[in-house]
């Protein structure tokens, strides 16, 4: 299924050290957020030493992951949780603060594998100006040959359109560039992912970046949305906020079962945009499994708005009746007939299961 994880990124950049890993595994459980099935947690750039050592291998950093790796994920592990790590497809990684896996993919895969490693980011950085398509390969077999199954996530920006070859290699790649936590960032980059959304189905997932919900940057109503369409989109769900602080408003927005529901949905076909009227306000669509369909009617403009899905748009019949299921406001319209409107604020949503009669 779709991943649904924690990445210390958004949040931390290069401050990581062993003892907030270890806290945020604890508080990824004590949340309940594990329960929900967010079970990865991903360390990104900056865990690893400036040099390799004698014999090549990555080193951890000594000063702020003195136990090691392996002792890391055991800790991970412990709490039922999946650990993953991060490297980069170039001579260095993006913060130049570790070596890259160019040339050591083998070496690093067999690594990461005797560390416990079940997922890895693999980024795009200081890559001698070559194709991706010509080092992510390495990596890709590299790990099926290590002796452990390892989720690759391909970081690779969406520079050379990996929906239509990353398949083949890894189980996501980035459609886009880097998120920031600002609503014109967020916009711009549900757009960009939407374009591949044919490409994405079980086992391969387009990745619009991680989420930034929580971190403090756009409104509740804002993140409501950043949250409610990657999930639509099948997106990987990777939570980019400290999870040690969690306030209420975040917990639920994270926690929303019928949303990761849609996420989740086992038929694994990406949502997309359907409708755009107005330049503002937006329909985005896409069928589930047993006849279901998920619905974001989504307001980007700048004041209130009425904004409406005709059932023509979202691939209903017109006689078709349904069950509109609210998932933020958890109730229920029964008997909907033609068409589904809700009045919105300026840069809200509203999501929907409709479950045809």
């Amino acid at each position: 299924m779709r991943i649904l994880a924690w990445n210390s990124w958004n949040r931390f950049r290069c401050k990581i050290e062993e003892k907030l890993i270890r806290e945020t595994a604890d508080a990824i459980v004590s949340t309940g957020l594990a329960k929900l099935g967010y079970e990865y947690l991903n360390l990104d750039d900056c865990w690893a030493e400036r040099d390799r050592d004698s014999r090549g291998n990555l080193v951890p950093n000594a000063t702020t992951f003195p136990s090691g790796m392996k002792a890391l994920a055991d800790y991970v592990h412990s709490k039922a949780l999946k650990f993953g790590i991060y490297s980069d497809a170039g001579t260095k990684t993006c913060s130049k603060s570790m070596p890259g896996s160019l040339g050591y993919e083998e070496q690093d895969a067999k690594a990461f594998a005797s560390w416990g490693v079940d997922f890895l980011k693999y980024d795009n950085c200081n890559n001698n100006q070559t194709s991706p398509k010509g080092r992510y390969p390495q990596m890709s077999k590299a790990l099926l040959i290590s002796g452990r199954s390892i989720f690759l996530s391909i970081c690779e920006w969406g520079r050379e359109d990996p929906a239509t070859w990353a398949g083949s290699l890894g189980n996501s790649w980035r459609t886009t560039g880097d998120i920031k936590d600002t609503w014109e960032s967020m916009t711009s980059l549900a757009d960009k992912n939407d374009l591949w959304a044919s490409y994405a189905g079980p086992g391969g997932w387009n990745d619009p970046d991680m989420l930034e919900v929580g971190n403090g940057g756009m409104t509740t109503e804002e993140y409501r949305s950043h949250f409610s369409i990657w999930a639509l989109a099948k997106a990987p769900l990777l939570i980019g906020c400290d999870v040690r602080t969690l306030d209420n408003v975040t917990i639920e927005l994270l926690s929303n079962k019928e949303v990761i529901a849609v996420n989740q949905d086992e038929l694994g076909v990406q949502g997309k945009k359907v409708v755009k009227k107005d330049g503002d306000l937006e329909v985005w669509a896409g069928p589930l499994s047993n006849n279901k369909t998920a619905v974001v009617l989504w307001n980007r403009g700048p004041s209130k708005a009425m904004v409406t899905a005709y059932w023509s748009d979202i691939g209903l019949g017109w006689e078709t009746v349904v069950t509109a299921r609210d998932l933020w406001e958890h109730s229920t319209q029964s008997s909907v007939r033609g068409q589904l409107s809700a009045i919105l604020e300026s840069h809200a949503c509203k999501m929907y299961v409709l479950t045809p009669h």
